[in-house]
């Protein structure tokens, strides 16, 4: 793919990934505002690699399978207007001697013209789609994909990767290898340590170079990982289904179940993918190992991969699209996501601004004693309070609330998203009492941070209402007799803020403690 100019218009984009195992596609409309929407995001198991690692052939019946499923995708994409695809293959088809073939059909009968990357270049993709919705710092991150052919390990921080390689293991691969005839019935002891034992022969030079690399963090981002942290939370924390954590002694607790179990068994193992009950052994064989070798006590799960990095390698190269360079993961997120529902930026801005002058001045004259990280959720839910009124103006708060809340905001967890889903909701009407919050997540501590940085939002609101940006600065200059002064600095008369600011008066004593007054000042 080469560089690509911003457009005047919006266009969209169809990413596919011919896996070994699956196919998936995913439909972008990227706008001319550097902002995009994700349109589609499907998956289709297609076991395109069933039997080839034994032959080096595709079989006629995997390729018949594929190839439908890649015309029906394609037929879908263009329903959603689709002007351009980009798609790749990896391990199944790069090693099929019959390669070529598949290749001719796809493009003549599902009109689909696929490149097939190398395991390296899967690698770096992977390592792209996964760290665009981390926010790493300075933290160095390992991950690893185990595919169907084959299994992914890449190690990297925010300016990179510095390691990236591709094992010839995989799910369907060893299942080929060890299971013939498939798995039907339990597998014995012995019977896993031979899979390891070969697992841990062809990953060593693997394991010796990427044991070089210090890390921070261990992220699984294959479907396989993710079915074995489901199957170990539901056995090791019934109370916690939703984990993303997991650990090498929950994996272990976890062997002997999925071992001792027939097919039929483990089709009803509580938290496994029944589709992948007759290839989970295999998966589970190539995890266990690779934890155990490179020392790796837990590793995070995620839904991001391949298809993820398809779509961030073709934002870096487009000039004009900010994804790279200054802005954060968290700011890249914040902005795109704003942009979509088509804020007003300028408006935005100025009440982003205002509200961290009066975070900083409040800390400095004691009026609060909160850090960097609440300051940050405060200046993203300043700038997306008002992304509610594509809805609809009225109520849009409660609106604002509900995107926010599930919008896919990259670089933040879970509390972090509900925290500033509130504060753009109380940024209007009623601030409520701790008793009225609509959700329960929010423990007391995140009651009270939304309180206060919600107090802070509505102040910086009242001071823009007619998106003027008359205001030149604000702060608060001192805390004297039970009462915090507010020193506002403007450009011109602001007499309809002013009334603004003394209507949130109560709502500040409620917050604080304190009665607010406040001084105009003319530049």
């Amino acid at each position: 793919m080469t560089g690509k100019k911003a457009q005047e218009s919006s266009r969209t984009v169809a990413f596919i990934d011919i896996g070994t195992n699956s196919i998936r596609l995913f439909v972008v409309r990227l706008n001319p505002d550097c902002s995009y929407i994700v349109l589609s995001n499907q998956k289709e198991a297609v076991r395109l690699g069933e039997g080839e690692f034994l032959t080096g052939l595709i079989t006629e019946e995997a390729m018949d399978r594929a190839v439908m499923v890649a015309g029906r995708f394609v037929e879908l994409a263009h329903s959603f207007s689709a002007e351009e695809f980009v798609a790749v293959a990896t391990s199944a088809t790069r090693e099929a001697q019959n390669r070529y073939d598949f290749l001719s059909r796809l493009r003549k009968e599902s009109h689909l013209d696929v490149q097939v990357i190398s395991g390296r270049e899967e690698a770096r993709l992977i390592f792209m789609g996964v760290t665009a919705a981390m926010n790493l710092k300075d933290e160095q991150i390992m991950i690893i994909d185990i595919g169907g052919g084959s299994t992914e390990v890449a190690i990297g921080g925010s300016d990179g990767c510095s390691y990236l390689s591709s094992m010839r293991l995989g799910t369907i691969r060893l299942t080929n290898m060890f299971f013939p005839d498939g798995v039907t019935g339990p597998v014995t002891g012995s019977r896993y340590e031979e899979i390891r034992d070969y697992i841990r022969n062809e990953a060593r030079p693997v394991v010796r170079q990427a044991g070089r690399h210090p890390v921070d963090l261990v992220v699984g981002s294959s479907g396989t990982i993710i079915n074995l942290c489901d199957i170990a939370a539901r056995s090791s924390h019934p109370g916690d289904p939703k984990r993303t954590i997991l650990s090498a002694s929950d994996l272990k607790k976890a062997v002997p179940v999925i071992c001792s179990s027939s097919l039929t068994e483990r089709r009803k193992i509580p938290g496994i993918n029944p589709e992948r009950a007759d290839i989970i052994i295999a998966g589970t064989a190539i995890i266990d190992t690779l934890m155990q070798d490179l020392n790796i006590r837990e590793l995070e799960v995620t839904q991001r991969g391949l298809q993820d990095g398809l779509l961030a390698d073709y934002l870096s190269k487009m000039e004009g699209f900010p994804l790279l360079g200054h802005l954060s993961v968290r700011e890249k997120s914040v902005l795109l996501t704003g942009r979509a529902f088509g804020i007003n930026e300028y408006h935005a801005r100025t009440v982003s601004t205002i509200a961290l002058e009066l975070f900083d001045s409040g800390k400095t004259v004691g009026l609060h004693t909160l850090g960097p990280g609440e300051r940050e959720l405060l200046e993203y839910a300043s700038f997306l309070h008002d992304i509610g009124s594509l809805i609809s103006f009225n109520n849009h708060h409660a609106h604002s609330y509900y995107i926010i809340r599930n919008s896919d905001l990259l670089g933040f967890d879970q509390n972090e998203v509900l925290i500033m889903a509130n504060i753009a909701r109380y940024h209007r009407k009623k601030l409520p009492r701790k008793k009225e919050f609509e959700m329960p997540e929010l423990d007391e501590p995140g009651k009270e941070l939304v309180t206060i940085l919600s107090t802070f939002l509505r102040l910086s609101e009242s001071l823009d209402r007619r998106h003027a940006a008359l205001i030149e600065r604000v702060s608060f200059t001192k805390i004297n007799n039970k009462t915090a002064e507010l020193e506002i600095v403007a450009r011109e008369d602001c007499q309809f803020e002013s009334w603004g600011v003394d209507n949130e008066a109560k709502n500040f004593e409620r917050a604080f403690g304190l009665k607010l007054d406040h001084t105009i000042r003319p530049l």
